[in-house]
């Protein structure tokens, strides 16, 4: 049985996830907590490969199932090598993306169904959910123009697509807070950094 806390951070594109995030992982290294900060897709070698040929702007041709059944591949291999090892050694893992991700940009947003995405998610993470998840919500129009602003960013294909792509995304997310509520907890990502970190860290020691 693991021992570590799994804390998966989500959000539209533009969100301000790897700030907050960023910020929330020193904060609880200072307090003592033995932290793993983590990403999806990606996070070890070959997941990171997975993500390069998923996220690449050039591959405008991939078929909507293909891209699901890679995230759901990347998110195994994760897993298996460096969440549940650090779960089991006590860690409190802070990971950008998980399977809600998934649900929403390819069941919902891409037309896929969130009941199927989430079967093919059941066969790579053999119940490993996450035991909070917080969801930075924000215009999608907001966000958007946030990573226009940003010109250090990465800008992947996901950020090329259109802006009812986007608007279906988070539509999505909220189909998911009202499907787990007790699992996700809502944010204001519009709100200044320092207001939504702190809402974040409220979230993160009432299971700490």
């Amino acid at each position: 049985m693991a021992n570590g806390v799994f804390i998966t951070i989500e959000g539209p594109e533009g969100a301000g996830k790897t700030t907050i995030i960023n910020m929330i992982v020193q904060h609880l290294e200072k307090k003592g907590y033995p932290v793993m900060q983590t990403r999806e897709p990606g996070g070890i070698e070959i997941a990171e490969q997975i993500r390069q040929v998923i996220l690449a702007k050039e591959n405008t041709a991939m078929d909507p199932r293909t891209e699901a059944l890679l995230y759901a591949a990347a998110r195994r291999q994760h897993l298996i090598e460096k969440v549940k090892p650090a779960l089991e050694a006590g860690a409190v893992i802070i990971c950008d993306r998980f399977i809600d991700s998934s649900l929403a940009y390819q069941g919902y947003a891409r037309g896929l169904g969130v009941e199927e995405v989430f079967d093919i998610n059941k066969f790579a993470i053999e119940n490993m959910m996450p035991k909070l998840t917080i969801y930075f919500d924000i215009d999608p129009e907001i966000g958007l123009s946030r990573i226009n602003q940003h010109r250090g960013r990465e800008v992947n294909r996901l950020d090329l697509e259109t802006i009812d792509f986007h608007q279906k995304v988070r539509k999505g997310y909220h189909l998911l807070i009202e499907k787990f509520p007790e699992r996700i907890k809502v944010i204001d990502a519009s709100q200044s950094v320092e207001s939504v970190f702190t809402d974040a860290l409220k979230e993160i020691e009432q299971i700490l």
